[in-house]
């Protein structure tokens, strides 16, 4: 595909909501592959000063004016109209209330996660059940009927969430393929599951090692990442959330389910960035992930669980397992000594980064083929030569965006509408030329692999794949 490619016309008006890293690398994509978008059409609404010089040289209209529950309607609503499209990539401003208002005034919308208010994440007079991106994506969902015909909402499509389920199901037509097990591509949710089930997959990881490295080293006091910080510490310190499947045999002991909604997850009485979990890429081999709480450990389990009648008889453990820049593990190390206090100083990595890559990908685990891991392997080089704005992470987020926003304007009135539900044949042609190498390759590693070597330890050797074995205390 190529990179001056337009992939659908819209001619409305933008808005993007929050102008970090994500927006300012999304911008150029928007402006390439949408006929008849113009930078007159846009008007960036954040909550800093950060970017102001990006967009005024793009010509867009740059409002640093914080939204919250007071303003957010008086502000937006002379900015947007039926028709037009929101692009929400912004921290502390409610996804729901933002929803809500595209609902009303008829225009199509998008996010890369479900926001809370501020504070929202860490409120302590809500239970860490309440704090959960479970507990976020039930309220999210329990507004479908009410928005259902609608202007699409497409919620949590970025990267993770939202292209690694795409990844999911191609990895399972990969599998399927390579097994000898013969299918055609699933149109609904329960067959999907049913491949899954018969292809006898039970965890799912979101297997991620950024490896870019600056030539900034990180300070005393400072926290560096390569994404958003405020987004990343938020995740971190929400309670560490899996899907949870119907082969586990173990509850974890400070693990706790849900009393309301779709019973598809369990948390941990943790935070995710103070959990490791063992998992495997291709390059790095295996590794220590922390298991930050993502809306796809929740939804992708959700997606590809089995029913006959009212009995789950397949869901699938699902969780997402990080190991970020090494810069950025070091600042979690700090942030926890400090009580998740954050630190003073912040630093988001990108002219600076000298090397590296990112490599993102699902890990399916359970088919007697062995572990397959399918992703994207975006090196800071690939990344700076197809798009202005963006290292090797952003522009796994940014691509996706982009392809949301394209499958959503093919789809105008389908109200709210998660990753696993879109197409994710489009989605990927879009984002593709984006993502670097795409890459399948199959493992022997299990979780199990090399244990024991310097003390005992408490793992059921009967089945590798459960959590009970990729625990890390």
């Amino acid at each position: 595909m190529a990179l001056d490619t337009k992939f659908q016309t819209f001619t409305g008006r933008m808005v993007i909501v929050g102008f970090g890293s994500i927006g300012q690398g999304v911008l150029p994509l928007l402006l390439r592959h949408l006929d008849g978008l113009t930078a007159d059409r846009i008007t960036i609404v954040t909550a800093e000063e950060r970017g102001r010089e990006e967009a005024e040289l793009y010509g867009v209209a740059f409002h640093n004016n914080p939204l919250n529950n007071d303003n957010f309607f008086q502000v937006l609503k002379p900015l947007l109209d039926k028709g037009d499209f929101l692009v929400n990539v912004s921290v502390d401003v409610s996804s729901i209330a933002l929803i809500e208002f595209c609902h009303r005034i008829g225009a199509n919308y998008i996010d890369t996660c479900i926001e809370p208010w501020a504070g929202g994440y860490t409120d302590p007079t809500l239970s860490p059940s309440l704090r959960s991106n479970y507990a976020l994506r039930e309220t999210a969902l329990a507004t479908r009927d009410k928005l259902a015909g609608g202007p699409t909402a497409v919620i949590t499509h970025g990267a993770n969430p939202g292209l690694v389920s795409h990844f999911v199901k191609q990895a399972l037509l990969n599998v399927a393929a390579d097994t000898g097990v013969a299918t055609e591509v699933p149109t609904d949710r329960d067959g999907w599951g049913r491949l899954a089930q018969r292809l006898g997959i039970k965890t799912i990881h979101v297997a991620e090692r950024d490896t870019q490295v600056s030539n900034q080293p990180k300070q005393i006091g400072e926290f560096v990442n390569t994404w958003s910080i405020d987004g990343f510490v938020g995740e971190g310190c929400q309670p560490a959330e899996l899907g949870w499947g119907t082969h586990e045999k173990h509850f974890p002991e400070d693990g706790r389910r849900h009393d309301f909604g779709s019973d598809a997850a369990i948390y941990l009485m943790r935070p995710g960035a103070s959990t490791k979990v063992r998992t495997w890429t291709p390059l790095e081999g295996p590794f220590h992930g922390f298991l930050i709480t993502h809306s796809e450990s929740i939804s992708i389990a959700d997606y590809f669980t089995v029913r006959e009648g009212d009995e789950v008889v397949y869901r699938p453990t699902c969780h997402y397992a990080y190991h970020p820049c090494d810069d950025a593990v070091k600042s979690i190390h700090e942030l926890a000594g400090k009580n998740w206090a954050i630190q003073a100083s912040q630093r988001l990595m990108m002219d600076e980064i000298v090397s590296g890559m990112d490599e993102l990908g699902v890990l399916l685990m359970g088919n007697p083929k062995g572990a397959y891991w399918y992703g994207s392997r975006m090196t800071i080089e690939e990344a700076r030569e197809l798009a202005p704005y963006n290292n090797a992470t952003s522009i796994q987020v940014t691509s996706t965006i982009l392809g949301g926003i394209v499958w959503a304007l093919e789809n105008p009135n389908r109200g709210v509408v998660e990753p696993d539900e879109v197409d994710f044949r489009r989605v990927l042609e879009v984002a593709t030329p984006y993502l670097g190498e795409l890459v399948g390759a199959y493992g022997d590693w299990t979780p199990l692999q090399d244990r024991n070597l310097l003390f005992p330890e408490d793992i059921d050797e009967s089945d590798p794949w459960q959590f009970k074995n990729f625990r890390v205390v």
